[in-house]
């Protein structure tokens, strides 16, 4: 079981494509965020979030037993190994956070992303980090749900 939560940090003026904010990993070896760390780990979230998304797209589709993730503008750290039988791990920053299906860390970060997705339509249309972020999530919905439309036309 996994949990991932993005979320915007507060009291930074009018919304921005370049917003700090942070990412919260749970399951069930562990509970790791970017909040409250020395050095800060906070992040350009919408951009971390989209890049995420894209390149976690990219190791699912690819072959490699490692996937290693940074977020834009900060130390955060997101590390999955593929492990026998179809079976990921998770660690965040080294420390271990759980041992899932692809599918189950897939749908995890996709709800974590729809979940956000109210967020980034607080941008205004024609931000880029907004255009970017709604092109990452087409992009990574069809891994979740193969019925997704955008699949039924590639």
């Amino acid at each position: 079981m996994i949990k991932i939560r993005f979320s915007v940090r507060p009291d930074q003026g009018e919304n921005s494509g370049f917003d700090l904010g942070d990412m919260e990993f749970s399951g069930d070896l562990g509970r790791v965020g970017s909040t409250g760390r020395t050095p800060d780990q906070g992040m350009m979230i919408y951009l971390s979030v989209s890049l995420l998304l894209d390149t976690f797209r990219l190791f699912l589709e690819g072959s490699q037993s490692v996937f290693s993730y940074t977020g834009a503008d900060t130390s955060f750290n997101v590390r999955v190994r593929r492990i026998k039988k179809g079976r990921l791990s998770v660690f965040l920053n080294k420390e271990p956070v759980t041992n899932a299906s692809q599918a189950e860390l897939s749908n995890a970060l996709l709800v974590a992303a729809e979940e956000f997705l109210a967020e980034v339509l607080d941008l205004p249309e024609t931000d880029v980090a907004r255009i970017d972020y709604l092109g990452a999530l087409e992009r990574f919905r069809p891994l979740v749900d193969p019925t997704h439309p955008k699949t039924r036309h590639a």
